[in-house]
């Protein structure tokens, strides 16, 4: 591995990385199949709804339809995989089940990590969630002063597009291998190290990491490994 002395600021991906999307969706998901009688389990659900999610995400970047939303494109994957699976839903549940994000809690390894990582580098949201609901979930739901937060928003595209991490290091002031893009999403490390970044690779499941040149310069289990290989 090179040498990340040149680093001087962290960007963090929120969902995923910071937040526990599963572990704080399942719940709800669970309550809403128990509501509805099927036998399919939450875990399943969600890798479903998480994978079409993310395909709203890639087509609106590859037909230029700019940033409709995080929340919107969960809303819409949600939608399509409830008439895919055959399961019974109206309004209600779909408005329970979305209102739901607004509880996402983070893993219990963010708090600490964040706070020994703060001594060193300067810590940055970079999300492809819309501002408003970056914000609340930072203050409310993190509540960590992190030094910025940047929305994709601001650039009308969905990461992994190139304009993202270009926009971002202009916003820092800074070159793009003077930043360290922390992530659990292996498309969105490929993509910051695609534009010059160093790149985290927060890798809690034991994944296998994409078939590309664009290799994390860290693979780490939790923020706390990442804080100690820091050096922090």
């Amino acid at each position: 591995m090179a040498s990340l002395e040149s680093v001087h600021a962290l960007t963090f991906d929120l969902f995923g990385t910071v937040m526990d999307l599963q572990g704080s969706l399942n719940g709800p998901l669970q309550r809403f199949l128990e509501q509805v009688g099927s036998p399919l389990k939450a875990g399943d659900l969600w890798a479903r709804w998480r994978t079409r999610q993310r395909l709203e995400q890639y087509q609106e970047n590859l037909l230029l339809m700019g940033h409709a939303g995080y929340l919107d494109a969960a809303r819409r994957a949600l939608l399509y995989v409830l008439k895919q699976t055959g399961l019974p839903f109206g309004p209600q549940h779909v408005e329970e089940l979305m209102a739901a994000w607004r509880g996402l809690q983070p893993f219990p390894d963010v708090a600490e990590g964040l706070r020994r990582l703060k001594a060193r580098y300067r810590l940055v949201v970079l999300s492809n969630g819309e501002r408003p609901f970056l914000d609340y979930l930072v203050a409310q739901q993190v509540r960590f002063a992190f030094d910025a937060v940047f929305s994709v928003q601001e650039v009308g595209q969905f990461k992994p597009h190139p304009a993202v991490y270009r926009a971002a290091a202009r916003m820092l002031q800074a070159e793009p291998e003077e930043l360290l893009m922390v992530s659990a999403n292996s498309f969105d490390v490929m993509g910051a190290r695609s534009c010059g970044y160093r790149a985290a690779w927060v890798n809690r499941e034991g994944l296998p990491y994409e078939e590309t040149p664009y290799q994390p310069d860290l693979v780490v289990r939790d923020f706390g490994e990442l804080a100690t290989r820091l050096g922090c």
